[in-house]
C-alpha cells in the first residue's frame, strides 16, 4: 500500500512542477484547485489513496485533453489497455467488457468514436491472448509510435495507469506492463512510481 502514496506524492510533485495554472512563489498556491489533497492524507485509507491517484492521473489527462487528438494517442493508448487487461495472460469476459466502459466513458478518449477504440482495444486484446509474447511486442511497438511527442507519451502512460488502477488493485503484472511501456514510449517508470 506504500507504494500508492509513494505515487501520489510524485503524481503531486510532478503536478506541481507542470506549473499549475501561475501558482508560481507562493508555494500553496497549488493546493486550493485541487480540492483532493489534505484529505484522508494520513495514508490510513489505501482505496482513499488509490482513488485519489487515479483522480491525479485523470485531472492530468483532462488539462491537456486538447492535445490528446492524434492517431498515435489513439493507437498507442488502446495498446496500452490492451496491454493492462491481458497484463497476466488472460482476460476474462467481465473484465474484457469493464475495461471497454472505462475506455469509451474516459473524457480524454471521448476525443474518438466508440467503435475505433473498441476495435483496436479488442484487436489487440485477441492478440496478446492468441500469442502474449508476439501481441505484447506489436502492442509495445504500436505505443512507442507517440513517443515522438512527451504529452502524448505521458497520456499514454497515464491513460493505462486510470484503466489499470480502477478496479483498485495494482497487480504486479501490470506495474510490469507499464514498464515495459515507459521504456517504448523513453518515459521515466520513476515518473509514475512503477
Amino acid at each position: 500500500m506504500a507504494m500508492w502514496d509513494k505515487i501520489k506524492d510524485q503524481a503531486k510533485t510532478f503536478q506541481q512542477s507542470q506549473g499549475t495554472r501561475g501558482a508560481t512563489g507562493s508555494g500553496h498556491g497549488s493546493q486550493g484547485h485541487q480540492g483532493y489533497q489534505g484529505s484522508g492524507g494520513s495514508g490510513s485509507s489505501s482505496g482513499g489513496s488509490k482513488a485519489q491517484l487515479i483522480g491525479l492521473f485523470k485531472t492530468q489527462l483532462a488539462s491537456v485533453k486538447t492535445e490528446l487528438k492524434s492517431g498515435a494517442y489513439r493507437d498507442a493508448s488502446m495498446a496500452m489497455c490492451a496491454l493492462v487487461a491481458a497484463a497476466d495472460g488472460h482476460v476474462e469476459p467481465a473484465e474484457r467488457q469493464r475495461v471497454e466502459e472505462l475506455i469509451v466513458s474516459n473524457e480524454v478518449l471521448q476525443n474518438f468514436p466508440a467503435d475505433q477504440l473498441r476495435q483496436r482495444f479488442n484487436q489487440h486484446v485477441d492478440r496478446l491472448l492468441g500469442n502474449f509474447e508476439l501481441g505484447r511486442s506489436e502492442a509495445l511497438q504500436v505505443i512507442a509510435k507517440a513517443a515522438k511527442k512527451p504529452a502524448e507519451a505521458r497520456a499514454v502512460i497515464q491513460t493505462g495507469m486510470v484503466v489499470a488502477g480502477a478496479d483498485g488493485v495494482f497487480e504486479h503484472a501490470e506495474q510490469q506492463v507499464i514498464r515495459e511501456a515507459c521504456t517504448a514510449l523513453g518515459v521515466s517508470p520513476s515518473e509514475f512510481g512503477v
